[in-house]
């Protein structure tokens, strides 16, 4: 799934005082947390491999004022947490015999960081800066409470928003053979992406649904 802040109701991802990826880079820096380099959670990654995507180097040409001469000067910027807009969530569904209903199972979530081209500042592609290991974080986002827009008196942490599910997201990837997702197979067409979308999660309802006798 994919969880774009800019929605009102996620708007509490990117609470100026503590954003959302701010809660997840500061303990992936200090080692409380696994992260890892791709969904499979196979290569996970040092606190100093992501400090450094905490940080951008650019260069620019300047000229000295006395002699004329070119000069390449190297600055170095944190990222903001406001750029990153959006994440992308792993999770499984499963039928749980016991309570005979369908469940979900969190397994994965990680920041997803735009790039651009240096010179003309054109949009070139997104990836996953890493993938948090949920089952593993979810006693650190415990301790990390959540903007309540609602109710100020009502205090829940992310562990709490996450379990409850009180975030919008939509589906862009299915597990397949071919391992593509929606985008690759509506490339240019973003409103058959979400119509297919929907359709996957109605299949989710349409599949417990079927399996009730009235």
């Amino acid at each position: 799934r994919i969880i774009d802040t800019r929605e009102k109701l996620n708007l509490p991802f990117k609470y100026p005082e503590e954003p959302f990826f701010t809660v997840l880079a500061d303990a992936a820096e200090n080692g409380e947390i696994k992260v890892f380099g791709d969904d499979k959670f196979r290569d996970m990654l040092t606190p100093e491999e992501v400090s450094s995507q905490m940080v951008s180097m650019d260069t620019t040409v300047v000229y000295d004022p006395v002699t004329y001469e070119e000069e390449v000067k190297v600055t170095r910027s944190e990222i903001n947490p406001d750029d990153i807009t959006r994440y992308r969530i792993k999770e499984i569904w499963y039928f749980d015999k016991e309570s005979s209903v369908m469940k979900v199972r969190i397994l994965g979530i990680a920041p997803i960081k735009e790039y651009y081209d240096e010179d003309t500042g054109v949009f070139k592609y997104e990836a996953p800066m890493f993938w948090v290991y949920y089952p593993e974080a979810r006693e650190t986002l415990s301790r990390y409470t959540v903007f309540n827009e609602s109710n100020d008196a009502s205090v829940i942490t992310w562990y709490d928003l996450f379990e409850m599910r009180k975030f919008s997201s939509y589906i862009y990837k299915q597990s397949n053979v071919h391992d593509v997702r929606l985008v690759d197979l509506f490339p240019n067409s973003g409103i058959d992406r979400l119509m297919e979308s929907d359709r996957i999660q109605a299949e989710l309802f349409n599949w417990e649904h079927d399996l009730w006798t009235y």
